[in-house]
């Protein structure tokens, strides 16, 4: 039987890329939900040979009780259920938080230094594995420390059954699981050049306000110096989670 990847999106300029591109090599079917424009989802129980993909969005998941934002609070309401039935599921960035907060964590603004000030953390920057990259499934034949993208504005409070698996400097909760049937990821290594591009159209005026002036530039600039091994790093980390998901089917 076939294997479908149900992928959940939140804008048009943030879709599933590199994920896509290898659940495509494993014969996987793709599905696209958007929440925002009415698209339903599918009952858990009915899907038994599906791992549903959560990719990211410009919106917290704490907007979801404002006016406008009730989409949100069904695709928690869904994605808790979808986790309590333990099906496979990977989160990214909004994706992450989400499944947090249907595990029982919670997401907070992002603040650093004393007294505390709000961090928009955007850019390529490196995370550290905080396990042994040799005995942990998900992160076989990556290194120590890997370079990825940073979007984001808050942070997430990890449930007590996560594990958490990989931090940067300014924020501690990058990579975790919950279990084996859950994967999530604050930071990004499924984009692909022509939709970096695409973000940093959408998302200007939010790139300068964190980088400056010159960061949709710098962004451009470094993902010329840096493609090959993100493209690298994301094949063999979703790789790995395609892999271990697909054995929780």
């Amino acid at each position: 039987m076939s294997t479908t990847l149900l992928v959940v999106q939140h804008v048009d300029h943030e879709g599933p890329d590199l994920i896509a591109d290898l659940a495509r090599e494993r014969q996987m079917q793709i599905d696209v939900r958007r929440p925002s424009l009415g698209d339903h989802f599918p009952d858990p129980d009915g899907c038994r040979n599906t791992i549903a993909l959560v990719l990211g969005g410009p919106m917290s998941v704490n907007d979801r009780l404002q006016p406008g934002m009730d989409w949100l609070q069904r695709e928690l309401d869904w994605l808790t259920s979808w986790h309590q039935h333990q099906q496979p599921v990977l989160g990214i960035c909004l994706g992450a938080q989400l499944l947090t907060m249907a595990a029982g964590g919670s997401v907070e603004q992002l603040l650093v230094g004393h007294p505390a000030h709000p961090l928009k953390e955007v850019g390529f920057g490196a995370i550290h594995w905080v396990v042994d990259p040799s005995e942990e499934p998900l992160l076989q034949g990556l290194h120590p420390s890997e370079t990825v993208l940073h979007w984001h504005g808050d942070r997430i409070r990890l449930p007590s059954e996560a594990t958490l698996l990989g931090s940067s400097l300014h924020c501690k909760e990058q990579v975790f699981r919950v279990k084996h049937h859950a994967i999530g990821l604050q930071c990004h290594l499924e984009v692909s050049g022509s939709s970096l591009e695409n973000w940093i159209r959408a998302d200007r005026s939010y790139v300068v306000n964190a980088m400056g002036a010159d960061g949709p530039e710098q962004l451009q600039n470094d993902w010329k110096r840096l493609s090959a091994d993100l493209n690298r790093s994301g094949r063999r980390l979703f790789s790995n989670a395609l892999t271990q998901l697909l054995a929780e089917l």
